[in-house]
C-alpha cells in the first residue's frame, strides 16, 4: 500500500470575522435555551431534557470561545504592530 501524498498545495486559510461568528453562535445556543425552557415539563416527561441542557452548555463554550478568539484576535494585532514598528535588520 503505497503512502498517501497531496498532489496540489493546501490553500490558505480563510480568515474571517471570528469574533462575530463565535458570538452569534454563542447568542443563537442562548436563545435556544430560553426558547425551549417554558417547556421543560413536556422535555422531562418524554426523555429529552438534554435538549436543553445542551443548548446551555452550547452558550456556555460559547462564552469561552468568545474570550479565547478576542484575546487571539488582539494577540494577532499586537503581533502585526510589532512587526510593522521594528525594522527587520540582517
Amino acid at each position: 500500500m503505497a503512502k498517501w501524498t497531496p498532489k496540489h498545495e493546501a490553500p490558505e486559510p480563510l480568515e474571517g470575522p471570528v469574533v462575530a461568528t463565535i458570538t452569534g453562535g454563542t447568542i443563537l445556543w442562548f436563545v435556544l435555551f430560553l426558547v425551549q425552557l417554558p417547556f421543560y415539563g413536556w422535555f422531562d416527561d418524554h426523555g429529552h431534557l438534554w435538549w436543553l441542557w445542551t443548548c446551555l452548555a452550547g452558550a456556555g463554550l460559547g462564552l469561552i470561545g468568545i474570550w479565547y478568539v478576542r484575546r487571539r484576535d488582539a494577540a494577532i494585532k499586537r503581533s502585526l504592530t510589532e512587526g510593522a514598528a521594528s525594522p527587520v535588520t540582517e
